[in-house]
């Protein structure tokens, strides 16, 4: 595991503001609370021409917002997931219009493999003292505390006080598919799952499709306005295979649940996550029991607002 210690001695920095903000890296985006950047990080060769989406970092130059990056096996052997949650942290503080700060940052990991990655988590972003600069603008950090929570739980925070009795959430990612169970409001850790199906397998079986029919593959950012906005300037064939492609993905989601023996018909099921959206559009199930939270900032925020509810019960303890 790489694991660098804090280059500054104090603990804090004393005249800086304390400011608690979550950032929620996937496969295709970097979100946190306020904002949703494309992931996707290049080192540069040479100066940039423009300063839209670039980060420094320690002398180099990183372009982010390069259409998506797969995250490795290990996540931790080397800086380009911290320069990911980098980018997120640079995007929300100049959102908010905070330059320098002691931070408390919480981020979140699939729900099943929560209790084997929460440290290691921790001791990777734990870097102390980061100076960076993202879009031309200087920031200096004090990264004062890492807290960890489980994606998909998060995502249905504000949700959490009307669950009574049995219901599932499944938050499609870029890479897994999460199914948490809840019983009264309360998560049921022995009842959960990660899947690998997330929204990247959906983009590759596209492309083998395209490939097969038409002898050429399709721009992924094509691809994506398709899945979002149902449209793209591209010719309709290409449309109709990826409408197609997604069809077939929503409903192998529903297979994937009733073969987990979840009752799809029965069952209160909530969809959060970037997939969110094309379960709604695409799969052709309309029922009371369904219900979507399509906002795909809402695990970023509901690591927020986890993080928020401990800071505050610590200091009241």
């Amino acid at each position: 595991m790489f694991v660098r210690g804090a280059k500054g001695g104090n603990d804090y920095m004393k005249n800086a503001v304390s400011l608690t903000l979550s950032t929620d890296v996937g496969n295709l985006n970097i979100k946190t609370a306020n904002c949703c950047i494309e992931n996707g990080i290049t080192k540069l060769a040479s100066n940039p021409m423009f300063q839209t989406n670039i980060l420094e970092y320690e002398g180099s130059k990183y372009q982010v917002n390069v259409g998506g990056q797969k995250l490795p096996d290990d996540k931790f052997d080397d800086d380009i997931y911290f320069l990911q949650h980098l980018a997120g942290i640079g995007a929300e503080m100049s959102y908010r219009g905070i330059y320098e700060a002691n931070v408390i940052l919480a981020v979140g990991t699939p729900i099943a493999r929560y209790g084997a990655e929460k440290k290691a988590y921790i001791q990777y972003l734990s870097r102390g003292d980061v100076y960076f600069v993202y879009e031309g603008k200087h920031f200096h950090i004090y990264i004062e505390n890492v807290l960890v929570y489980p994606q998909c739980y998060a995502a249905i925070l504000p949700k959490l006080k009307d669950m009574v009795g049995v219901e599932y959430v499944v938050d499609i990612g870029s890479w897994t598919v999460d199914i948490l169970k809840i019983v009264n409001r309360v998560p049921d850790e022995s009842n959960c799952t990660s899947e690998p199906n997330g929204i990247i397998t959906l983009m590759k079986h596209i492309d083998d499709v395209c490939m097969r029919k038409m002898n050429t593959k399709i721009d992924e950012y094509m691809m994506r306005e398709v899945l979002i906005h149902g449209d793209a300037n591209i010719d309709q064939v290409y449309i109709d295979i990826i409408k197609e492609c997604t069809a077939e993905y929503t409903k192998s989601i529903y297979r994937g649940l009733a073969e987990n023996g979840i009752n799809v018909k029965t069952t209160p099921i909530t969809f959060v996550g970037g997939g969110a959206g094309l379960m709604k559009e695409y799969a052709g199930i309309t029922s009371r029991n369904i219900s979507y939270i399509e906002d795909v900032k809402s695990n970023a925020k509901g690591y927020e607002q986890l993080a928020k509810m401990y800071l505050a019960n610590k200091r009241g303890a």
